[in-house]
């Protein structure tokens, strides 16, 4: 390694390029096996997950669009550059790197697809440097987006097929900037009809749509809360949505609504459309509140005002509203439970080396074993497939060896992944089946035609109501999805596992 004149790194506050969303043994790594000569072989890594958000039967991927737009604009820059210098990167390294573009291949499961625990959602197959460096941004990534758009699914009812509006308005206790951004496209994959946040919007366009009208503060401002109203019905009289509860919602927010919706009567006697839109309650008994707010308006004659429910809610407490005590809301505001996924803010995806590629084109499966058999990967460079009943359900998926062909109307002999499972070995017929990974990236080119967001939230919403077992999406105790490998998967794992740790997994 040649010796180099370090010049001091001055901090950057405002400085931001993702290639640099690294944990620093990346670095050190990367790093070490480019000195030893290692810099154009290529490595494959999988990433997947081994256990579904809040135990329930699915998860929804996500994160592939913006994973796919990091690695075609990968890069470093000479700021960099100078950093990873003062942090005792080897010149020659940081020369490499002053020019480097990723070339690798991506393969990912199309965004939206439901997936499960061992299946992979990532393969990157990569020279050594794109392949290590990228782990962190990767995960990141994938964990958050699959994590928040999951959640959505529920929230808004997808899995009990009790489809509801739901509005995510959780930015502003969002773990910072991008997680309020990136969490507001997620929720509205997984089936949201908007959200508060204006950035996401004009990051991504109409379908992630804003929404949203007044807080307490602004009707406080005002003399009366009806001043408030009517001030906000005169700049808005096609978009009148207001909030009852700033001061008491039946004996104030109630009378002043309808008063102020009557005083629109008046004033535009010929346009229905200039009428009070809907009415949002943020506090107090909310399913008792629905219920009265509901007769008090029909009995005056305005049952085209919606009602809307907000206040620390999550698919729990909109189900109980619903299912026990009736509750009549047409739409929902979501916030810090959904953006944060509260109940269980962590999204486990990894990304571990599952195979080296060889001089004469062949793959050397790499394996870590751990003390701990459920933390034994796949080892192998692998493709996952997803077999069908004749009801055009997904019966299981199969983890197959990238050269291994599944057909449909054949017998398939699999090996069920579950070490639990009475009967390890078995075969079935599928109607039909599907290769789960696709190409987003070959040879650092884009290889997709990435879909629109309206056509992942349709995507989404056609597997969770046709394509996947009922049972696996009850919210309490849901079927745990079949994962099995094949034969030879099989045996590559239990041999290499023998070889390296002992004993059987």
């Amino acid at each position: 390694m040649s010796e180099m004149k370090v010049i001091p790194y001055i901090p950057d506050e405002d400085y931001d390029n993702p290639a640099m969303v690294v944990d620093f043994y990346e670095f050190t790594m990367a790093n070490c096996l480019f000195l030893h000569g290692f810099k154009d072989t290529t490595l494959v890594f999988d990433m997947f997950f081994r256990k579904n958000p809040d135990d329930q039967g699915y998860s929804i991927s996500a994160g592939q669009r913006k994973l796919t737009r990091f690695l075609l604009n990968y890069h470093f820059n000479e700021q960099d550059i100078c950093w990873l210098r003062t942090k005792g990167m080897s010149e020659e390294f940081c020369e490499y790197l002053r020019t480097y573009r990723w070339k690798g291949d991506m393969y990912a499961l199309p965004e939206g697809t439901v997936c499960y625990p061992q299946v992979q959602m990532v393969r990157i197959e990569c020279d050594l440097v794109g392949a290590i460096l990228i782990e962190t941004y990767l995960l990141q990534t994938m964990n958050f987006h699959s994590l928040i758009a999951t959640k959505a699914t529920r929230v808004v009812g997808l899995n009990t097929h009790t489809p509801r509006n739901v509005m995510e308005f959780g930015t502003r206790r969002a773990q910072g900037e991008s997680a309020g951004n990136d969490g507001a496209y997620a929720a509205v994959l997984g089936g949201c009809s908007g959200t508060a946040n204006c950035l996401a919007e004009m990051k991504y366009g109409s379908d992630v749509k804003a929404v949203g009208t007044v807080a307490h503060s602004f009707i406080e401002f005002f003399p009366t809360e009806f001043d408030a109203f009517k001030a906000f019905a005169d700049t808005y009289p096609e978009s009148v949505s207001l909030l009852l509860d700033t001061y008491n919602i039946m004996e104030s927010g109630l009378p002043n609504l309808i008063k102020l919706d009557d005083y629109l009567i008046e004033k535009y006697p010929n346009d229905p459309n200039r009428r009070v839109k809907s009415a949002r309650i943020d506090s107090g008994d909310l399913a008792r509140g629905s219920k009265r707010l509901r007769k008090a308006l029909d009995a005056a004659g305005k049952p085209y005002i919606k009602l809307v429910a907000s206040n620390s809610l999550d698919e729990k407490k909109i189900a109980n509203m619903e299912l026990y005590e009736h509750a009549h809301f047409d739409s929902y505001g979501v916030g810090e439970n959904l953006i944060t996924s509260a109940s269980d803010p962590v999204f486990g995806g990894v990304y571990k080396l599952v195979a080296v590629k060889r001089p004469d084109g062949t793959y050397q499966p790499k394996m870590k074993c751990s003390d701990s058999a459920s933390k034994a990967i796949i080892p192998g460079k692998k493709i996952p497939w997803r077999l069908y009943d004749e009801n055009g359900q997904a019966q299981c998926d199969l983890i197959a060896m990238d050269d291994e062909v599944i057909e449909a109307g054949k017998p398939v002999a699999m090996v069920n992944l579950d070490p639990d499972a009475i009967e390890r070995t078995i075969t079935i017929t599928p109607t039909r089946v599907k290769k789960l990974l696709v190409p987003h990236i070959l040879h650092g080119e884009l290889a997709i035609e990435l879909p629109t967001i309206a056509e992942k939230k349709a995507y989404i919403a056609k597997q969770l109501t046709e394509e996947t077992w009922e049972s696996e999406l009850r919210p309490e105790y849901p079927h745990k999805h079949y994962v099995n490998m094949t034969p030879a998967v099989a045996e590559c794992r239990s041999r290499m596992y023998a070889e390296l740790h002992g004993g059987k997994v």
